[in-house]
C-alpha cells in the first residue's frame, strides 16, 4: 500500500502514481490482452458452443469459414468508425460545458507562477517592457525564446561550422545562457 500511495500519507505523489497507472499501465495491459486474444483467434479460430458444433458436423453446408483478417477485421473497423462518428457528432453539437469560459486574452490573476522549468522565461517576460517601438514586448520575448531554442538545437552544427577556434565562443555562449537561466530561475523562485 505504501508503494501505491508513494509514502505514508496520501499526497500529490499518490495522485501522480494513480494517474500513471490509469493512463499507462492499465491501457498497456488491455492492449496486450487484446493482441494476445486476436493472435489466438487468428491461430486457432473462433470456438463455438457444443450444440452448434454438433449441428455443423451433421450439416456441412452450415459451416461457413470466416477469416478474421480481412473479413471480421473490416466489419469491426466499420463499427468503430460509426461509433467514433457518433461520438464526434455528440461532442460537436452537444458540447459538455465545464463551467465559465476562460478568456485567453485576460491577464493572469495575481499570484500565478509557472513550474520551476519555466521560471526563467516567466521572469524574463516580466522584465521586458510592454512595447518596444511598435511591437509587443511579450511577442519579442517569445520570439527570443524560440530563437534561443533553435540555436540550442543547432549547436552541434554551429560548432562544426566554426571549427576549434569558434568552439570556445560557443562554449562561452552556452555557459552565459545557462548562467542566465539559472539566475533568472532563482530570482523567479525568490519572487514567489
Amino acid at each position: 500500500m505504501i508503494f501505491m500511495r508513494g509514502g505514508e500519507d496520501v499526497t500529490s505523489a499518490t495522485l501522480t502514481r494513480f494517474f500513471g497507472l490509469h493512463v499507462v499501465v492499465l491501457p498497456a495491459i488491455a492492449v496486450a490482452m487484446l493482441l494476445s486474444h486476436l493472435l489466438l483467434v487468428q491461430k486457432f479460430g473462433i470456438s463455438v458452443p457444443a450444440t452448434v458444433e454438433n449441428e455443423w458436423q451433421d450439416r456441412p453446408d452450415l459451416r461457413k469459414e470466416t477469416k478474421f483478417f480481412p473479413n471480421f477485421f473490416l466489419r469491426e473497423l466499420m463499427a468503430w468508425y460509426i461509433a467514433l462518428a457518433v461520438l464526434i457528432a455528440l461532442a460537436t453539437f452537444f458540447p459538455w460545458e465545464t463551467g465559465t469560459k476562460v478568456d485567453p486574452f485576460a491577464p493572469a490573476p495575481p499570484g500565478i507562477k509557472p513550474e520551476w522549468y519555466f521560471l526563467a522565461q516567466f521572469q524574463t517576460l516580466k522584465l521586458i517592457p510592454s512595447h518596444i517601438l511598435f511591437v509587443d514586448g511579450e511577442v519579442l520575448g517569445i520570439l527570443g525564446f524560440s530563437l534561443g531554442g533553435a540555436l540550442w538545437l543547432g549547436l552541434p552544427f554551429i560548432e562544426a561550422l566554426l571549427g576549434m577556434r569558434g568552439a570556445r565562443w560557443v562554449r562561452l555562449g552556452v555557459t552565459l545562457a545557462l548562467t542566465y537561466l539559472a539566475a533568472m530561475s532563482v530570482v523567479g523562485y525568490v519572487a514567489r
